[in-house]
């Protein structure tokens, strides 16, 4: 299962903390863990290239790990790319059920 964690510190986004694979189907047909990456790959190199915000990011392919950090408060186009991906991950849970990926706001 991928479990995607949106950290959050007084109701203040802080970062996302994505791992694991779905198990839908086998390694590359697996079109939940395709889609769900595309969306967290894609949060992260719009944060790149659309803000100024800085940040870290850790990323494990075998792990299915991508763990992002801001350094500092994200601006509101960071968040905005955030709230996106989040929205993105919910529908596909919503598809194609939980038991494959979950989503948690902490």
């Amino acid at each position: 299962m991928i479990q995607v964690i949106v950290k959050k510190q007084s109701e203040n986004m802080t970062g996302f903390h994505m791992e694991g694979h779905s198990g839908y189907a086998d390694r590359g047909s697996d079109i939940v863990c395709a889609a769900v990456s595309a969306l967290a790959i894609n949060c992260v190199n719009s944060i790149e290239k659309f803000t100024e915000d800085a940040f870290e990011v850790e990323q494990d392919e075998e792990k299915g790990l991508i763990d992002l950090r801001f350094v500092s408060e994200p601006s509101e186009r960071s968040v905005l790319l955030l709230e996106s991906m989040m929205s993105g991950i919910e529908e596909i849970s919503k598809q194609y059920g939980s038991q494959y990926v979950t989503l948690i706001n902490c």
